[in-house]
């Protein structure tokens, strides 16, 4: 299988803070790789990295054959940010207009995509209303359409599905199933133990380290663990260094 995404011994410090402590990390085509861990554990920190939008301290991150930070490659990456960066006082249709010509989308083409992303979030109906005036896990659907618009080659998610209702969560994970079969490579953050059994590989992070990784099914057969949960403590409370 050909990476994607190829992480190798990165760290990443602010100021006297280490966050991030040797990571090595291998994402393949067409992958949904999830990184599980709780909050504060690095995650956030690793896909910004991996995004281009923040450069490591040490050791070298390669997506799509480049060495990250790199503006060209960005331009394949959608990212979608924990907190949702988008403007309140327009309508989701006018934030849609305004991501899509960021990423050259123009005419009919910009149209359509802004309906085909509409339409996969179930936010058709609501485009008119300015989003100030959008619930939470409406805000959240709206930041997974922009992150869609330019039908990138590779989805950062970073705790895509916090505030969103378990039919949405459901459907959303349906479309990144079908993304994925179709092409896409897709990294998701979450700290959601049944939503990291829905991915195909899993890097379990704790303060800062990669303590385990594997296809969920691996993790837990080889702690003997019923679930994800009791295989990352398992993980998580035997200090063994990787």
């Amino acid at each position: 299988m050909s990476s994607i995404i190829q992480v190798t011994n990165v760290s990443k410090n602010y100021r006297s803070h280490q966050v991030l402590k040797n990571i090595d990390l291998t994402v393949n085509k067409k992958e949904i790789y999830g990184l599980l861990g709780p909050s504060g554990a690095g995650k956030t920190t690793l896909v910004k990295m991996i995004a281009g939008i923040e450069t490591p301290t040490s050791g070298s991150i390669n997506v799509l054959d480049s060495s990250m930070p790199n503006l060209h490659t960005m331009t394949h990456i959608g990212f979608m940010a924990q907190s949702d960066a988008l403007y309140g006082e327009l309508s989701g249709k006018e934030n849609l207009e305004f991501f899509s010509s960021i990423y050259s989308l123009k005419g009919q083409k910009q149209k359509d995509r802004i309906n085909q992303v509409s339409e996969l979030v179930k936010l058709s109906n609501f485009l008119q209303k300015p989003v100030n005036q959008y619930s939470g896990g409406m805000k959240r659907r709206l930041s997974l359409a922009a992150a869609l618009l330019h039908e990138p080659k590779i989805l950062i998610l970073d705790e895509p599905t916090v505030g969103i209702d378990p039919v949405l969560r459901q459907s959303i994970w349906d479309e990144l199933y079908k993304l994925s079969k179709s092409g896409t490579t897709i990294l998701v953050t979450t700290h959601v133990m049944d939503e990291a059994e829905k991915c195909g590989q899993l890097g379990m992070l704790r303060d800062g380290k990669v303590i385990a990784s594997g296809s969920p099914k691996e993790l837990k057969d080889n702690t003997s663990s019923a679930s994800i949960e009791e295989a990352f403590l398992y993980y998580g409370g035997v200090h063994h260094e990787n």
